[in-house]
């Protein structure tokens, strides 16, 4: 009990900087695990509305694109889904600088998060459009040359762009 006295009475851990600190980054470090199950659990639901969409065959230049939904796209190829009416989705969507790829800097960063033939696809779609090329509905054959080679793909899109250019013929 003298000891106790001499130190100014019982330990409170509320009292102790070094303590409260530790939990203060406990907290933190919870937070930001829920934050990452939110929007992992968020990725996951979308994923889920694309793959419901396309199956019904409804993903079409009606429904928005939006952050995340590249990370969809990733999470149903890692579950072994069938992507192609998604990557023909996004890749209109990417061309025609619809949904969220209306912000430049989006569709920048998409350059990192889609799949090469997607990027290629994207790029002769937004070429054709600005040729004034009719491209309404899916052009099987410019995901077929994305899919097969998208190095190619994306320099005739080049060739294309270039050749209109010179022409006049781009807007």
């Amino acid at each position: 009990m003298q000891l106790l006295a001499a130190t100014g009475g019982p330990y409170d851990p509320g009292a102790d900087v070094v303590v409260q600190e530790e939990l203060a980054e406990d907290r933190r470090r919870e937070e930001a695990v829920q934050q990452h199950r939110q929007e992992q659990q968020r990725i996951a639901d979308r994923a889920d509305e694309l793959a419901a969409l396309a199956g019904a065959g409804r993903l079409d230049a009606a429904v928005a694109s939006r952050a995340g939904d590249e990370a969809a796209r990733a999470l149903l190829d890692d579950r072994d889904y069938r992507v192609t009416a998604i990557d023909t989705w996004l890749a209109h969507a990417l061309a025609t600088r619809s949904g969220h790829y209306a912000d430049p800097d989006t569709r920048a960063a998409a350059a990192s998060r889609l799949p090469a033939p997607v990027r290629a696809r994207a790029a002769l779609l937004a070429v054709l459009i600005r040729t004034g090329a009719p491209v309404d509905g899916d052009l099987e054959f410019v995901g077929r040359l994305a899919q097969a080679d998208p190095g190619a793909t994306t320099a005739l899109a080049a060739w294309l762009d270039n050749a209109a250019a010179v022409k006049g013929g781009t807007a």
